[in-house]
C-alpha cells in the first residue's frame, strides 16, 4: 500500500483552515492508499501517525509509526499560503525527487500572486479589473490611485494568498488604513477597480477524458465583499449551481478552463470571477482551494454527482499517470 503525505498547516494566517481541509481530505481519501497528514510549522514538520504526532524527517521523508519506519511515496500539498500554495514546497519536493499531484512550482508561484497572475492572463485576452500595483507603502499616491480606479475599490495583499488583509475602500480616508492593513499581510499590494456584477466561482480539474469544469457557485454575501468571515464563518449564501443564464455559464467555463491550461495547472483549482454585463472578469486563481466541510469545491462536487473519494482517486490516477 502506497503512503500519501498530505502536507498541511503552513506559515500563513490560514493555518487552521488548511488543517480543516486536510481533515476532510483524509476522512474521504481512497482506501487503497495510506494517507498521513504532515503538519508543516515553523518549529518543524510532524506526521500524524497512528501513535500520535511524531517528528517527520524532512530529508528522508520518513516518520516512525508504532515502531515501523514509513516513507511517503506521493505528496499531496494542501497548505493555504506559504510555503505550499506559493510553490516553495513543490520546488523542495522536486529537488528531493518526491512526486506530488499538485500544480508545479512555477504554476503555483505565478497563480499565488494576484497581480502577476492576472496580468499574465490578461495578455491572452482574459478580462481583469483595472489595477494599481505597489511594492511598498511609500509609493502610494492616494489621489492618483482614486483618480485612476475610482471608488469603491479593493485593496489586497498581492503575494499572500490569504483572505486576510483585504479591504473594500468606499471613501478616500479609508485608503491609507487599507493599504497599511494589506502591507501587514503581504510584501506587495494590488488595488483594483470595483466590478459591479455577480460573483461566481468555478472548480476545474483534469479528468481521464480531459479538463472538466464543475458547476458554478454563486456568492451572495451581506458583507461588503467575500471576506474571511463570509468565506469561512457562514456569513454568505453560496448557491450551486449559480443562477446565471446557460450561455454566460458556458463563457465562464470556457475562460476557467483556458486559464487552467495557460497556467499549466494540475489537480484541482478554483477560479473566481465577477460577471459584469454577461462577461466574466477574472478575480483570482486558487491552486489550493479550501476543502473543509464549509468550502466551495466539495459543494460543487456534490452538485456534479462526484463523491470526494472518487474525486481524489481520479486526481491521483490522472496526475501520476502523466509522470
Amino acid at each position: 500500500m502506497q503512503t500519501v503525505g498530505l502536507f498541511c498547516g503552513g506559515f500563513s494566517s490560514e493555518f487552521d483552515i488548511s488543517m480543516k481541509s486536510a481533515q476532510t481530505i483524509s476522512d474521504h481519501f481512497p482506501g487503497t492508499y495510506r494517507i498521513v497528514k504532515i503538519e508543516v510549522t515553523r518549529d518543524g514538520w510532524f506526521a500524524h501517525a497512528s501513535n500520535g504526532r511524531v517528528p517527520f524527517n524532512m530529508e528522508q521523508f520518513t516518520y516512525e509509526d508504532a515502531g515501523q519506519t514509513r516513507k511517503i511515496d506521493l505528496g499531496l500539498i494542501y497548505i493555504h499560503g506559504n510555503p505550499g500554495e506559493n510553490g516553495k514546497l513543490q520546488a523542495y519536493l522536486d529537488m528531493k525527487g518526491v512526486p506530488y499531484v499538485n500544480s508545479g512550482a512555477l504554476a503555483s508561484e505565478l497563480s499565488f500572486d494576484k497581480w502577476y497572475c492576472n496580468q499574465f492572463l490578461s495578455k491572452f485576452g482574459v478580462k481583469v479589473a483595472d489595477s494599481v500595483f505597489l511594492t511598498n507603502l511609500s509609493e502610494a499616491d492616494e489621489n492618483a490611485i482614486i483618480d485612476q480606479l475610482g471608488l469603491p475599490c479593493f485593496v489586497k495583499p498581492s503575494d499572500s494568498g490569504s483572505s486576510f488583509g483585504i479591504s473594500r475602500v468606499n471613501e478616500r480616508a479609508e485608503l491609507r488604513p487599507a493599504l497599511e492593513k494589506a502591507f501587514a499581510e503581504g510584501g506587495t499590494v494590488v488595488i483594483e477597480a470595483f466590478l459591479d456584477g455577480t460573483e461566481v466561482t468555478c472548480g476545474v480539474f483534469r479528468r481521464k477524458n480531459g479538463i472538466h469544469a464543475l458547476p458554478l457557485t454563486e456568492i451572495v454575501t451581506g458583507n461588503s465583499f467575500f471576506d474571511y468571515e463570509a468565506k469561512y464563518l457562514g456569513q454568505s449564501q453560496e448557491i450551486t449551481p449559480a443562477r446565471i443564464p446557460e450561455e454566460v455559464r458556458n463563457k465562464v467555463w470556457e475562460v476557467a478552463k483556458r486559464c487552467y491550461v495557460l497556467l499549466q495547472l494540475r489537480s484541482i483549482a478554483r477560479i473566481d470571477f465577477m460577471v459584469v454585463n454577461n462577461e466574466p472578469y477574472l478575480i483570482e486563481v486558487n491552486t489550493t482551494p479550501g476543502f473543509s466541510s464549509a468550502s466551495l469545491v466539495p459543494q460543487m462536487l456534490e452538485a456534479d454527482g462526484i463523491s470526494i473519494r472518487d474525486f481524489w482517486q481520479e486526481i491521483v490516477d490522472v496526475e501520476t499517470a502523466k509522470k
